[in-house]
């Protein structure tokens, strides 16, 4: 493979690269970087008004396998995946079985090998207890040693405060940070809507924003007593940014990430009983995306991450209530992410580009991406000026629950390139 890829607009924040020039690509890495280059036989393709970065990482999703192929698979996931822009993602365990054993781990690296030829780099992040019951430690030196970039316990909460504290002290020894679905189940349960004036005009039960916001405080002192490496996944309320905010203040090994989901949508949005407007955490208030806002803007939220979470249409085709949580969110993440951050001058393009791609690796302790000559090309090529219309219909995934159907978005994927392997979402 010989590309040119010709005046795009590197934006690499490892490096502090900003400018509009060549990249000469073969056999998967960068061979030339610099302005004018030439390259007889290479294809070129013209990349004026795109972003070239590095390969964007989304730190959570689901992808189902093994156990649930009919939502979506390896392969499935990782075409989602391309087709958004991203070239790694870190998996969930919360499949069946989970992924609290070496052999699931196993599996799933020979999956994602298989898919796409490996475009997309696909890290496993091992359940903190077995089976993901809350009750015992799964074998966590067994798991980080196979491969586990992390470990959570998500869809559910670490609970036990005794069992969470050991999981960061044991986790610590292999540099590996523990993922909460921050929640008190006991606040929390039987709820589907956040508590306020929305929910108790739809009569729905609630999921007070309480109940995140005592799970993160636990977690933080749990955190700074152990010093193990803490991370609160898809934080949504006020109250859980300015806890992470004041935790970082005091130095605790504590980050986060947020959903585009939870900075674009409010509860107002559950009016029609969509059940692809059902997630959890749920959608909050104004107030609440307002506070991640200033969370991205001011680096107390590290990360964007989508929470991709595939389900198939005859399960969300239900009450409201009885409806599964999740919504599938790879293919619109740069869209939501440029239309409401970048183009309402929240974040600046290095900082879109550090959310996406530099510090999640950094949480994870994954190998950084730099975008200079002799380095292995791993880009994400994005153009920030494309006007589209969200189509559900027309996703990779092989579900459609998104709450964005018809949604009109600004910024959109061109292409990805990642281990000797290209994918263009639209024409060159």
């Amino acid at each position: 493979m010989q590309l040119l890829l010709k005046n795009g607009r590197v934006v690499d924040p490892v490096t502090g690269r900003d400018e509009e020039m060549d990249l000469l690509i073969v056999d998967g890495r960068i061979e030339k970087t610099g302005k004018g280059l030439a390259a007889p036989g290479a294809q070129a393709i013209e990349l004026r008004g795109k972003v070239v970065a590095p390969g964007f990482l989304d730190m959570h999703v689901h992808f189902r396998e093994p156990g649930f192929e009919y939502k979506e698979t390896i392969a499935s996931g990782c075409a989602s995946a391309a087709a958004g822009g991203f070239t790694a993602v870190c998996c969930m365990p919360n499949t069946n079985p989970p992924i609290d054993d070496e052999s699931v781990i196993r599996f799933i690296q020979s999956k994602a090998k298989e898919a796409l030829n490996g475009l997309v780099d696909v890290y496993p992040i091992g359940a903190v207890t077995m089976g993901r019951k809350g009750e015992h430690l799964a074998p966590l030196a067994e798991l980080a040693t196979a491969g586990a970039v992390a470990f959570s316990d998500d869809g559910s909460p670490v609970f036990d405060s005794e069992l969470m504290r050991r999981a960061l002290e044991y986790s610590a020894m292999y540099k590996k940070p523990v993922i909460q679905h921050a929640e008190d189940p006991a606040l929390s349960k039987g709820g589907v809507a956040n508590e306020g004036f929305v929910s108790t005009q739809l009569g729905l039960p609630v999921i007070p924003r309480l109940a995140e916001e005592v799970m993160v405080v636990r977690d933080i002192r749990l955190a700074e007593y152990t010093g193990g490496q803490y991370h609160v996944a898809h934080v949504s309320t006020a109250e859980a940014v300015a806890a992470v905010r004041a935790a970082k203040a005091k130095g605790v090994p504590v980050t986060c990430e947020v959903a585009p989901h939870h900075f674009t949508l409010t509860d107002e949005a559950l009016r029609g009983y969509d059940t692809n407007t059902k997630m959890n955490p749920p959608l909050r208030t104004h107030g609440d995306i307002e506070a991640i806002k200033e969370g991205l803007r001011d680096g107390t939220i590290d990360a964007i991450a989508t929470d991709h979470a595939p389900h198939s249409f005859d399960e969300k085709e239900v009450e409201f209530q009885v409806a599964p949580f999740g919504i599938v969110g790879l293919e619109t993440a740069i869209g939501l992410a440029v239309t409401e951050l970048l183009r309402k001058n929240v974040l600046t393009l290095t900082q879109l580009v550090e959310k996406f791609s530099v510090n999640p690796r950094r949480i994870l302790h994954l190998p950084e991406i730099r975008i200079e000559a002799g380095a292995m090309a791993n880009l994400t090529i994005f153009d920030p000026a494309a006007d589209w219309v969200v189509h559900p219909q027309a996703f990779r995934s092989q579900s459609r629950n998104s709450p964005f159907g018809g949604f009109k978005l600004t910024g959109r994927a061109v292409g990805v390139l990642n281990n000797g392997q290209a994918s263009w979402a639209t024409p060159s």
